[in-house]
């Protein structure tokens, strides 16, 4: 099979395989719980509604417009970058392919929230479970939606010992963000290729600049 079509292919499967699941999940958590409302499934995993304007675990660094942009523009560059790779002569790991397609899947998905949801959806409060809505009655305008994250592991639930310094008595979880399956796609593919590509990627740098 052309390598052209069938890496193409691949990373177009992925990333359609990603944002469909990323969507599904999404849309049901909106559409069928209150915000912060939650399902233990079991002592460390939570099911656990809950929006964000920011990055990926809940961060909000920049501002809302900007940041939307600046994950487009991401995308863009990634979305060419793959098209390069897949077109050059040499030949490029199917893997590298896969990590760098999870990424953008990942980024694409969030887009999706902060571009569409704040149009199509009304607001999501504890007291009110947000629907689907006519473009323009939604919470919020284009490019402002907000980012809904749903996966919660609160793997170590406990307190500090009293007899430490500062932070004695007080509470502790143990990983505490929660995120959505776009930031799961993303964390996967970008710590895959520092951990498999890390050497790939210098090789790749050297020889474009040769």
């Amino acid at each position: 099979m052309n390598k052209i079509f069938s890496q193409g292919k691949l990373a177009a499967f992925i990333v359609a395989v990603v944002l469909i699941v990323d969507q599904a999940i999404k849309i049901w958590v909106k559409t069928n719980m209150f915000l912060h409302q939650n399902y233990k499934i079991t002592d460390w995993f939570y099911i656990y509604f809950t929006e964000n304007n920011g990055m990926a675990f809940g961060l909000e660094i920049f501002a809302k417009l900007f940041l939307t942009i600046f994950r487009i523009a991401v995308v863009i560059l990634i979305t060419w970058y793959i098209a390069r790779l897949v077109r050059q002569p040499k030949k490029v790991k199917n893997g590298y392919i896969v990590c760098l397609s999870l990424v953008l899947a990942g980024a694409i998905g969030n887009i999706i929230d902060c571009v569409f949801y704040g149009e199509i959806f009304s607001e999501s409060t504890r007291n009110q479970i947000a629907s689907f809505v006519p473009i323009g009655e939604g919470y919020a305008n284009w490019l402002h939606g907000k980012v809904v994250d749903m996966f919660y592991f609160p793997i170590i639930d406990t307190y500090w010992p009293d007899w430490m310094p500062f932070v004695g008595g007080e509470h502790f979880i143990f990983f505490s963000p929660i995120f959505n399956f776009a930031d799961a796609s993303i964390s996967c593919g970008i710590i895959a290729l520092l951990i498999f590509y890390s050497k790939y990627l210098n090789s790749l740098s050297h020889s474009e600049k040769k």
